[in-house]
């Protein structure tokens, strides 16, 4: 990692009445009103034609897109806010942003992660007044950044006093459970079976975690094709639960 990114950087809110730690637990909450469970990106189209048939299957897609997709791209994006927003350097982290989103193959997944992260920007203006949002709601006034859901993310965590690897590994899980969310909807599966495969999943946000530390933002890629043929092909669908 860059020698600047460091999380002694990150601003202090101890004075502002913020608890880091819970203040991150409401990020997480599934109940958030940005908007993730109208999307499944594209998991309604692997159940819808086969490909995801029951828990196991969901299990091993959901293992793959942590150490494939969600911790090599988005958390590249958390990872730039953390190295360039201490030195102010938003030409480099609106790159970043725009390197991850220009992979997205699918037209629908760009509009809902950009979506969610616009929604949660809004709401975070509104429960955190305190904090400076203005490099997120200037970017956006001026064309320079997108406001996608893993930059808006990574900032919060970072204007909250949280550390680098707590938000990374925090995005990670909120993945998990919204993928599994998703499943509830999609599949045969109790909500005890969709509760133990996220307890079996967490430990590998750590794991995820580490297999991206060491490496640039820039150097962000995502390799599921077989998910991102299906993002593209989930607007073909006869009938949809889902916008994505």
């Amino acid at each position: 990692m860059s020698g600047h990114q460091s999380d002694s950087l990150a601003p202090p809110l101890s004075s502002a009445g913020i608890v880091p730690w819970l203040a991150l637990q409401q990020l997480l909450d599934s109940a958030l009103p940005i908007g993730g469970f109208s999307h499944s990106f594209g998991l309604e189209t692997l159940v819808q034609e086969g490909a995801v048939r029951n828990a196991a299957d969901l299990e091993e897609y959901i293992r793959a897109m942590l150490l494939q997709s969600w911790s090599t791209a988005d958390v590249m994006v958390i990872k730039a806010v953390y190295r360039d927003m201490p030195v102010r350097d938003l030409k480099s982290l609106w790159a970043v942003e725009r390197h991850v989103h220009i992979q997205r193959a699918a037209v629908e997944s760009r509009t809902g992660i950009q979506k969610m992260g616009r929604r949660l920007l809004q709401l975070l203006m509104s429960l955190y007044p305190q904090c400076d949002w203005s490099p997120l709601t200037e970017g956006v006034r001026k064309n320079d950044c997108l406001a996608t859901h893993p930059l808006v993310f990574g900032y919060a965590c970072w204007q909250l006093g949280i550390n680098l690897e707590q938000a990374a590994q925090g995005y990670l899980y909120a993945c998990i459970v919204t993928c599994v969310g998703s499943a509830l909807r999609l599949m045969s599966m109790g909500q005890t079976e969709g509760q133990s495969i996220i307890a079996r999943l967490t430990p590998m946000t750590a794991e995820a975690w580490r297999s991206v530390e060491s490496l640039e933002p820039e150097d962000a890629y995502s390799n599921m094709p077989l998910a991102e043929i299906a993002m593209m092909r989930h607007e073909q669908l006869y009938s949809r639960l889902f916008m994505s």
